[in-house]
């Protein structure tokens, strides 16, 4: 996991978390924050486990804290997150020790991570689009009836 940490210790992470952090400062709504991208890679690694796809935890875990790292980006530049998200990532991935093969997938999960094409690519890729709607807790959430998700999308009971 020492690639995660240096993608976690990247100056360029770390600005852009500042940047959704501020932005999201009075959000209500579920927040794009480390808690949420930790809980998206767990997901997915178990994803991975339960399917025994053997894809490496270490490249779940990086997919995951890169996939929304685009927000602050989407927030005040209007580039939608996952492609402000692979622009980041293109520049941070390899200065963190990812082969070629290995940012390719990582950022084919991040494009697609919310696409309708997400059924169509490698494991990867579902496992962090189903991992990134599942990892909300809409059950204990104060702000859901507000909230834009579909009711039969929100996860109202503990599945994970």
């Amino acid at each position: 996991m020492e690639r995660v940490n240096r993608i976690f210790n990247h100056p360029a992470y770390q600005e852009a978390m500042e940047a959704i952090e501020e932005a999201e400062t009075d959000r209500i709504f579920c927040k794009h924050d480390m808690e949420h991208f930790l809980s998206v890679a767990r997901l997915a690694y178990i994803y991975n486990l339960e399917e025994q796809a053997g894809i490496a935890r270490e490249i779940i875990y990086s997919a995951a804290l890169l996939h929304d790292i685009g927000r602050g980006l989407q927030y005040t530049k209007d580039i939608p997150h996952h492609e402000a998200g692979v622009g980041m990532a293109e520049k941070i991935l390899p200065e963190c020790g990812f082969s070629d093969e290995e940012q390719a997938q990582i950022i084919d999960a991040i494009l697609f991570h919310r696409r309708e094409g997400v059924k169509k690519g490698g494991p990867l890729r579902t496992f962090l689009n189903k991992a990134d709607k599942r990892s909300r807790n809409c059950f204990i959430c104060r702000a859901r009836d507000a909230c834009k998700w579909h009711k039969e999308n929100m996860n109202l009971k503990i599945d994970y």
